[in-house]
C-alpha cells in the first residue's frame, strides 16, 4: 500500500490529485483582490492552497464579510478532501470574524459526520476570542497544540 502522502512536498496527499485538480478547488483558490478596501490595506485579501505534506488547506488573509464566499468555496472542498483526518493551517489568517468561525464549526460538524476529524493549526488571536465568547457552540471545535 503507498505511504498516504509524500513527506517532500512535491505533491498533494496520495488520492488527493484529482480533488485538487477539481474546478470547486480551482474557484477556492480565488483571491478576493475585488473586495472593497482590499487594496487600501485595511483587509488583507483570502487565498487558500491545498497543503503540500498532509490533507488539507492552508488559509491566508482576512475571514470576514468581504471574504465569506472564498471562506465558502475553500470550506467546500476541505470537507470533501479524503482521509480520516483533515488539516486546516490558519497560520496565515489575520483575522476570522464570528462567521467565519461559525462556518469553521459547521464544516467541522460535517467532517465529523463523515467518522473524519479536522483539525485546526495555528488559530489567530480573533478565532480564540470567539471561542471564549461562545464556548458551547465551538466545542466541537479541534485545535492541534
Amino acid at each position: 500500500m503507498p505511504p498516504a502522502h509524500r513527506n517532500d512536498g512535491s505533491l498533494p496527499p496520495v488520492g488527493a490529485q484529482a480533488l485538487y485538480d477539481d474546478v470547486a478547488w480551482a474557484d477556492a483558490v480565488v483571491r478576493c483582490a475585488d473586495a472593497p478596501n482590499a487594496g487600501a490595506g485595511t483587509r488583507l485579501p483570502l487565498t487558500a492552497r491545498p497543503l503540500r505534506d498532509r490533507p488539507g488547506a492552508l488559509l491566508r488573509g482576512s475571514c470576514d464579510l468581504d471574504t465569506r464566499p472564498v471562506l465558502s468555496a475553500a470550506l467546500g472542498v476541505v470537507i470533501r478532501i479524503p482521509g480520516p483526518v483533515v488539516h486546516l493551517d490558519l497560520s496565515g489568517v489575520a483575522f476570522l470574524d464570528a462567521a467565519a468561525v461559525a462556518a469553521l464549526v459547521r464544516a467541522n460538524a460535517t467532517v465529523t459526520g463523515q467518522g473524519r476529524r479536522l483539525v485546526l493549526h495555528h488559530p489567530p488571536y480573533s478565532l480564540r476570542k470567539v471561542v471564549e465568547m461562545f464556548p458551547d457552540e465551538c466545542a466541537a471545535l479541534e485545535v492541534a497544540a
